[in-house]
């Protein structure tokens, strides 16, 4: 469970009087400049990985077909703009020349 659900969680199970009591503890830690405290690099790698685990991966299947799509529209794309740049530079080369003789 992520800090954003504890925290969730909490809100939720706290009572009117208690959300005022919150409130201006919030407000004092705030005032005094008081931090929360940091947590450690191995819980902060135990949370990376928990979160991880809840990834949906896809499969190397899918991967290989969205790999073949990007692969496709790189190749589309650049011949598209190679095509328009070749157009614009031969025209403005007859062009320049037209002019000029």
């Amino acid at each position: 469970m992520n800090r954003q659900a504890k925290r969730m969680m909490a809100k939720q199970k706290t009572a009117q009087p208690d959300r005022a009591d919150a409130a201006r503890q919030r407000r004092s830690m705030a005032e005094s400049g008081r931090r929360k405290q940091r947590i450690g690099a191995r819980e902060y790698l135990k949370q990376v990985r928990a979160e991880l685990r809840k990834v949906n991966w896809p499969s190397r299947h899918e991967v290989i077909g969205y790999t073949a799509v990007v692969l496709v529209t790189v190749v589309v794309l650049t011949s598209f703009v190679f095509a328009l740049d070749l157009f614009f530079s031969k025209t403005l080369l007859h062009l320049i020349q037209g002019a000029s003789g």
